[in-house]
């Protein structure tokens, strides 16, 4: 890529946030782990706890932004074994909006963070010039016990792999809201497109629960909430987190038939779609059907997809045909998407 080329719509190219990330410098001894490609929380030692803090943004969900960030950030706090706890959110809105659509951010926040138990402890709001959206962006902290905490690097070779709910919740359910037209037209079911509309919320793209149920019940060894890049980056990033590789069986993915059907309109991949609600969880194998039916008796399906293999193998994707490796996205097809509208 040249040094003055625009970027995509997206995230940063992975090569380059390696490299970014490669500047920083940690001086503290209580960060116990900071930036690093896969890990999407840091962790802090503060005494008997660990703290673990987060920060995403969102940038494209319009109606229902203020929930939105908040289940995000609760997600990747959870996947460190810990429990949610604090939320502050600064609130960047463009010259347009009103004193209802701002009342409506507020009052999201409000109720996603009640809804977790989690307190709205601070932030910041402001009317932003050169904005067409409001965008807000959410820093999580929680805490969890020294011995209870978990990564994505902690995998390891002969590892099940399981991941609940389906594919792909969350860029079904913003294709569904915010394109139901395009979809229309296509001739996708409008069945199907209320079905994924409401895929936000039933079965949901918040993933706190299944990872404090998953971390209570078996021994976990790394749990990850796959966003942009879909299922597919998800593994990559355990795997290269890890250092293992993996055998992904394709049918055994629970891709969503209203999530096929959207993608097969749009002329899009579903492993390489923004896949929120999904949680992937390694375990040692003899502990797989154990968790997978308490996490039935509590309501959340689930699916054992795999298996890590050593580091010298790759993230291969398995059928009766072929083994072959897992396609990899350099952006999400969400971002695809929306830049073929433009």
């Amino acid at each position: 890529m040249n040094e003055s080329s625009p970027m995509k719509l997206g995230k940063v190219p992975y090569h380059l946030l390696e490299e970014l990330l490669g500047r920083i410098k940690i001086q503290d001894p209580r960060v116990l782990l900071g930036p690093h490609i896969g890990e999407d929380a840091a962790l802090i030692d503060y005494g008997d706890k660990i703290l673990v803090a987060k920060t995403d943004p969102i940038t494209f969900a319009s109606d229902l932004i203020g929930w939105y960030a908040v289940q995000v950030n609760a997600n990747d706090v959870a996947c460190a074994g810990a429990r949610p706890r604090w939320f502050l959110a600064t609130l960047l809105l463009p010259q347009t909006i009103t004193k209802s659509q701002i009342n409506s951010i507020f009052d999201q926040l409000v109720e996603a963070c009640a809804s977790l138990g989690i307190s709205l402890v601070g932030g910041h709001s402001e009317i932003t010039q050169g904005l067409t959206h409001p965008i807000v962006i959410g820093c999580m902290l929680g805490e969890v016990d020294k011995d209870r905490v978990v990564t994505t690097a902690g995998a390891e070779a002969g590892d099940s792999i399981v991941v609940t709910k389906g594919i792909a919740l969350e860029g079904s359910s913003l294709l569904a809201r915010e394109n139901a037209k395009d979809l229309i037209a296509s001739g996708t079911d409008r069945n199907s497109i209320t079905r994924a509309s409401e895929f936000l919320f039933q079965p949901g793209i918040g993933v706190t629960n299944e990872a404090l149920i998953a971390c209570s019940t078996v021994e976990v060894h790394s749990l990850h909430d796959p966003t942009e890049g879909g299922l597919a980056t998800g593994l990559w990033e355990i795997s290269k987190a890890s250092g293992v590789g993996m055998i992904i069986e394709e049918e055994t993915i629970p891709i969503l038939p209203e999530c096929a059907a959207i993608c097969r309109a749009l002329d899009l991949n579903p492993l390489g779609l923004l896949a929120s609600g999904c949680l992937v969880i390694a375990l040692p194998q003899n502990e797989t059907n154990k968790l997978i039916s308490v996490l039935k008796t509590n309501g959340i399906q689930a699916w054992e997809i795999g298996h890590m293999t050593d580091a010298n193998q790759e993230v291969m994707l398995s059928n009766h045909h072929s083994v072959r490796p897992m396609p990899t996205f350099e952006r999400d097809e969400f971002a695809r998407y929306l830049d073929g509208l433009s």
